[in-house]
């Protein structure tokens, strides 16, 4: 199926869409698609229900699904890596979620290990957004870059909403929408496959906004779905960073008994402390068999990977109130603007120092106090 250049004017009018913000430094800026209002009045079918229920997931000790790896059993793509003689290629797909498990990963998998940690993901990004960025087309980009032993890929966040297939709205989850972004989504992890990458799939938490919620819900359960026939794991974080009802929770108590924030500001994305929670369960597995693919052989040099350099931090911006200041923050994952901030009291701007390692470890909420949202565009702006 294909989709226009751009929508009828009309339908222009109900395909709303709120951008994603998630300060990190100057905020990780991310957006995120919300689902038009529109009934299946202008598609050929009525839509499914959104709220899908999710299935019951079994899992193992580290909180992983079966169909993952055990810790002694070593996926292709590490073996591999060790025949080759070169570090292990783990690469993260995504949007701005995406973005945050790579900082996450890229703390968790050390390099003196041989993991090399690859920032794949791109904000504002997903699989009903092909008119922004066609994710096959970008893939086939990344991957002439070398292997990816291990894909971790997580989308979604920019995806509830519907879709035009042939001049025609496809609502969010209908039969349509669904059966195009399987398609999608097939081909996008059989050619990581190809390559002889495993491939594991990150859902998305608890959100703030019921409506939100509800619709990443029925995203979690079309992607697990999907996933089982794949036969790739999905990995559900529905039950992290949550309160002991299972609602949404900013913070969660700390081994000393002091409340950490593990969410963002604007209710969606994670603190960089919750996407380490999220990620903590894998970086083990990966850690793992990184251990069972060399089989006590030592990391030599030539294995351990270039750091991630970034320039010297500036100032840092106001945080979230009641919040301690993070000592690092999680640079803007951009082009445009990778810089990483420090927090310090304000004083006059110093020459630039030279580029050094920053691995992110912490992420700056949004400032309190700013302004509500308003309301959103007709048209999904992009971010």
């Amino acid at each position: 199926m294909s989709e226009p250049s751009s929508p009828p004017p009309a339908l222009l009018l109900i395909d709303r869409a709120a951008v994603l913000l998630c300060g990190v430094a100057a905020g990780i800026a991310i957006g995120l698609a919300f689902a038009p209002q529109l009934q299946g009045w202008l598609a050929d079918a009525p839509p499914s229900p959104v709220a899908a229920t999710m299935p019951v997931q079994a899992v193992d000790a580290q909180g992983l699904p079966p169909g993952m790896a055990a810790a002694a059993d070593v996926p292709p793509g590490l073996a591999r890596a060790v025949a080759e003689k070169r570090p292990f290629r783990i690469g993260v797909f995504g949007d701005s979620f995406g973005d945050g498990l790579w900082a996450a990963l890229y703390n968790q998998l050390p390099r003196r290990e041989a993991f090399q940690v690859l920032h794949y993901s791109q904000q504002a990004t997903g699989f009903t957004r092909y008119r922004q960025t066609n994710l096959q087309d970008r893939l086939a980009v990344q991957l002439a870059d070398g292997p990816v032993d291990v894909a971790v890929i997580s989308f979604g966040a920019n995806d509830t909403q519907g879709m035009f297939l042939d001049g025609k709205l496809a609502p969010l989850l209908s039969a349509r929408w669904q059966n195009e972004i399987t398609a999608r989504i097939t081909r996008y992890v059989e050619t990581l496959r190809a390559q002889g990458a495993s491939v594991v799939w990150i859902g998305l938490p608890v959100m703030r906004a019921a409506e939100y919620d509800a619709q990443a819900k029925g995203l979690n359960a079309f992607h697990a779905g999907l996933m089982a026939d794949l036969g790739v794991p999905f990995v559900d974080t529905s039950a992290e960073a949550t309160d002991p009802a299972g609602g949404y929770a900013s913070h969660l108590p700390g081994n000393d008994g002091v409340p950490y924030l593990v969410r963002a500001g604007d209710g969606i994305h994670m603190s960089m402390k919750g996407y380490r929670l999220l990620t903590a369960a894998l970086a083990t597995r990966l850690r793992a068999w990184g251990l069972a693919a060399r089989a006590g052989k030592p990391v030599t040099p030539d294995l351990v990977p270039p750091p991630v350099l970034l320039p010297a931090p500036g100032p840092v911006t106001a945080t979230e109130a009641g919040d301690a200041p993070p000592t690092e923050m999680l640079p803007e994952i951009l082009p445009s603007a990778e810089l990483p901030v420090t927090a310090m009291p304000p004083a006059p701007p110093a020459p630039p120092a030279p580029a050094v390692e920053s691995a992110p470890t912490q992420l700056l909420p949004p400032a309190a106090g700013s302004p509500p949202a308003q309301s959103p565009p007709a048209r999904p702006p992009k971010v």
